[in-house]
């Protein structure tokens, strides 16, 4: 893929993350939080068991975890803690609030886990442009979320 491409994939897919707060949110009211987080991933996990079933290699390619370190496994668990503390903190801090501060603590991970090739990611250096980008994300992130 190209990397005009993976951009306006990227941006696609985080519009539609943007979505995920309020629409879990509002599911956890009905049902209590820890309920919808399940639901919302029990949804996501038919989905997903079909596309894979019907992707190159089927379900025959999920036995290859056998062969993953553990680390590699966590996916799921972090996608579970970030989607029930949104389920919770968009009620305070509104989707806006929400999305700064997921986006600025995910730059500021972002470039300590490039800064030492941490996961399998390629090594890039921290420099001055990368931490005035996480500055100028936590202002932005303030400027949305105060009163």
């Amino acid at each position: 893929m190209d990397r005009g491409a993976a951009v306006l994939l990227t941006a696609f897919t985080g519009g539609l993350v943007a979505l995920q707060a309020p629409i879990n949110s509002t599911l956890g009211r009905s049902i209590g939080t820890w309920q919808a987080a399940f639901v919302s991933f029990a949804i996501g996990t038919a989905a997903l068991a079909l596309i894979a079933s019907l992707a190159t290699g089927g379900m025959r390619q999920v036995a290859g975890v056998r062969d993953v370190s553990l680390v590699y496994l966590t996916g799921g668990v972090l996608g579970a803690v970030y989607v029930t503390s949104i389920l919770v903190t968009v009620r305070t801090l509104g989707l806006g609030g929400v999305t700064a501060a997921t986006i600025a603590a995910q730059l500021a991970v972002s470039i300590v886990v490039d800064h030492f090739g941490l996961i399998g990611v390629a090594k890039q250096p921290i420099t001055a442009a990368r931490v005035a980008g996480v500055v100028l994300l936590g202002l932005g992130t303030y400027l949305v979320v105060r009163e």
